[in-house]
């Protein structure tokens, strides 16, 4: 049996933040899953996040904003280069993705940092021994790994019918599943449960 476990998300989105946290229980649990961390670079600095978007995540599931993240709403917000470097590294080292994910989430929502220019990221590059390319930091252009995402992103959005993010999907065999990680961002040890009846099956 071969099982893949498929999470569309853009690093900058509230909603993604707040599911990322059932992909790492995911990964601790079932080590073997391999894992597709697709970012959608939703957010291209023409769009801003509401206050109203921040409560309903809050409520409706187990992450908070802090203050300083709050206090940058009134700035648009811009995934490109964390998309850019996400892609990069997904394709370089596999293993560092949802570390690094997790790492900018936190620096983005809970240290408030807009991680919007390239001087933005030198302290998590310097945390991940990271040496990308000039191309990859760049604000204005995506990279052709990130564009290679985005492919793959439309292909399964297809199949899905949906262009919703952030996503999870469990591919069993030849099995696809949407899950509905909304019944989970309470408490994100629930969807093992969920994932060993989909195993089971």
């Amino acid at each position: 049996m071969s099982a893949e476990l498929f999470f569309i998300y853009d690093s900058h989105c509230p909603w993604s933040y707040a599911t990322t946290p059932l992909v790492e229980a995911i990964h601790q649990a079932f080590p073997k899953i391999e894992l597709h961390l697709w970012h959608c670079a939703r957010y291209e600095g023409d769009e801003q996040i509401s206050n109203k978007t921040l409560d309903q995540v809050e409520l409706d599931s187990s992450v908070t904003f802090t203050s300083t993240y709050k206090k940058q709403l009134k700035n648009a917000v811009d995934s490109t280069i964390a998309a850019n470097i996400l892609a990069w590294v997904s394709n370089k080292m596999p293993s560092v993705t949802l570390p690094l994910l997790t790492a900018i989430q936190q620096q983005h929502f809970e240290q408030g940092n807009s991680l919007k220019t390239t001087d933005d990221f030198d302290s998590l590059i310097k945390e991940f021994k990271l040496s990308p390319p000039n191309k990859v930091l760049k604000s204005d252009k995506f990279t052709k790994d990130a564009e290679f995402t985005f492919a793959h992103i439309e292909e399964i959005q297809e199949v899905i019918e949906t262009q919703a993010i952030p996503a999870l999907l469990l591919a069993v065999n030849d099995d696809l599943v949407l899950l509905n990680h909304n019944l989970y961002l309470k408490d994100p040890q629930t969807i093992v449960e969920a994932i060993k009846l989909e195993l089971a099956k």
